[in-house]
């Protein structure tokens, strides 16, 4: 986990796009579900540890950052980094949108052009189910004819991980960023939690009661167990802090 705030990746993502450097680089936004299945799946841990940004999208990864020394303020969640970097940066770059329900990706693209004037590269709404081969060339077909700048990719955790990794060489665009939810909420699909709730750590507990069903696994049995690991290696890192000749962590901690 990198630590980062919204204007380091903002700032971090214009350097990318500049740059026009011939390789693609993907943002891992993450909290502590992301965390939680990495710790039970290798193959997403891998991905996570070679991503070029993994930013922390939770208050509880705030937290365990404060406590290893880094002065975080605010967690970078992937509907507020979306809404940020339009916002910054306006019309000077080019957006494609992938992921989300039938028509949620056009809405939400054309929000965001109405509210900060971005450029729409386009839109493509994936099946659920992995592409076919005939599907992968005319996506690939479709993005270099377009030549986005940013792609934003909108489908879960950890999905849309495994998705960006398989794809950084197949797709030709500067950045690519796992955003989730994001699309749902910017497009005004689903309803955030209040701002008070999202400041104290509780828009689990608000996306838990919106919707039980398919988040209970999540929130009450696999992200505390992840906690628990969580807190096993902050004691750890209290102890050795507390012995003489101790360096301060990386910006990096994994």
């Amino acid at each position: 986990m990198h630590a980062v705030q919204m204007p380091d990746v903002v700032e971090r993502l214009r350097l990318w796009i500049d740059a026009r450097q011939a390789i693609t680089r993907f943002v891992a936004v993450t909290g502590m579900h992301g965390i939680a299945e990495s710790r039970q799946d290798g193959y997403l841990r891998l991905i996570l540890n070679s991503a070029d940004l993994v930013v922390p999208d939770g208050m509880p990864l705030v937290w365990v950052g404060r406590t290893k020394g880094y002065p975080l303020k605010h967690r970078v969640c992937g509907s507020e980094l979306m809404e940020s970097f339009c916002k910054v940066t306006g019309s000077a770059y080019r957006h494609f949108f992938f992921g989300g329900a039938a028509g949620v990706a056009e809405r939400l693209a054309q929000i965001l052009h109405e509210e900060h004037g971005i450029v729409i590269a386009g839109t493509y709404t994936p099946p659920f189910r992995p592409l076919t081969d005939v599907e992968e060339t005319e996506l690939a077909t479709l993005v270099e004819d377009k030549a986005p700048d940013v792609f934003w990719v909108g489908l879960s955790t950890p999905k849309q991980e495994r998705w960006m990794y398989e794809h950084r060489h197949k797709l030709r665009v500067p950045v690519m960023l796992g955003v989730g939810a994001a699309f749902d909420m910017n497009s005004g699909n689903l309803r955030r939690a209040p701002e008070w709730m999202r400041d104290k750590g509780l828009e689990w507990l608000f996306r838990l009661v919106s919707e039980p069903r398919r988040l209970w696994k999540r929130y009450l049995v696999t992200i505390p167990r992840a906690a628990c690991s969580v807190c096993i290696e902050l004691l750890q890192f209290s102890n050795l802090r507390s012995e003489p000749g101790q360096s301060k962590a990386s910006t990096r901690a994994q």
